[in-house]
């Protein structure tokens, strides 16, 4: 191994998966608010350190020390349900700002979880039509809730850190994540419920592969790219399904049969990156989940 990969967050759901696939090629220092122990057997390229990011102190001094060729930002709150708005806000805020810097500081690649949230679609009082089908990254991002204000801002301080350091950064905005044999978006019983995200989704391994994509060839300034798998998880063409639940489609709309609402264009462009795994054979998939330690 010849570079070094620091992981935020990397004992987290996805997380896991993230360091798991990074550490076939890098060196992976897996960043958590706590530590498995000295006494476990890691995995051999994977290494541990126990800090609080949204403490700016811990985090300069945790990048500075590492000194890593990159950065995999995934710490943070996942939604702005099980925490107060004002928690969610300002630690996923205030850890992407001293995560961002520290890195741009260390001449560090960058990539970051943001989220479809960001277009406030998701968690709105009442699931605004989306302007465009399928989206792009370029869709208006308008969020009504902490957590995809927050994604928002982490993206801006995206660009402010790549102005400022000239480092690459991409901001990953994954669907609704799922897991090998545990596909919970199919126990959604109402149309209503998928709504927020036009009823798409994306598997923990093609995400690990985006990241993995990302961290090997980064883009020359700020991208953000969606990471969705190819079709919805419904089973039945996606302009039916957005056409029932919303009265109507946008004017810009050029879905093909079961083609998810989220555009991986961009992904495939910059990365010759496509999602690989879909429900109808994931869901009940028997996967080992990564063992960073035994």
């Amino acid at each position: 191994m010849d570079s070094t990969v620091l992981v935020t967050g990397g004992l987290g759901r996805s997380g896991r998966w993230i360091v798991d696939r990074l550490a076939a090629d890098h060196d992976v220092v897996c960043v958590d608010l706590d530590h498995p122990g000295y006494e476990v057997d890691a995995a051999p390229t994977v290494d541990f350190r126990a800090a609080d990011l949204t403490d700016p102190g811990e985090a300069f001094d945790l990048v500075g020390a590492l000194d890593p060729d990159a950065v995999v930002h995934w710490a943070a709150y996942p939604s702005p349900t099980r925490h107060a708005g004002s928690r969610v806000f300002h630690d996923n805020v205030a850890g992407a700002y001293n995560v961002l810097v520290a890195a741009g500081r260390a001449d560090a690649t960058v990539v970051q979880a943001s989220s479809e949230s960001a277009y406030g679609l998701a968690f709105a009082e009442t699931t605004p039509l989306p302007e465009e089908l399928p989206i792009t990254e370029s869709h208006p991002t308008r969020p009504e809730d902490p957590y995809g204000t927050g994604k928002v801002v982490a993206e801006e301080v995206a660009d402010m850190v790549h102005r400022r350091h000239g480092v690459p950064v991409t901001s990953v905005r994954p669907s609704w994540i799922q897991y090998p044999g545990e596909y919970t978006c199919l126990t959604l019983d109402d149309l209503a419920d998928g709504a927020g995200n036009c009823w798409s989704y994306v598997d923990v391994r093609d995400v690990a592969a985006l990241v993995a994509r990302a961290v090997a060839d980064p883009p020359a300034g700020h991208e953000p790219v969606h990471a969705a798998a190819a079709e919805n998880y419904l089973g039945r063409p996606t302009a039916d399904a957005v056409a029932e639940h919303f009265g109507r489609l946008p004017d810009d709309c050029h879905l093909d049969g079961e083609q998810s609402a989220l555009s991986t264009a961009k992904a495939g462009e910059l990365f010759d990156w496509t999602p690989t795994h879909d429900w109808r054979t994931a869901a009940d998939a028997d996967v080992p989940g990564p063992e960073l330690w035994g």
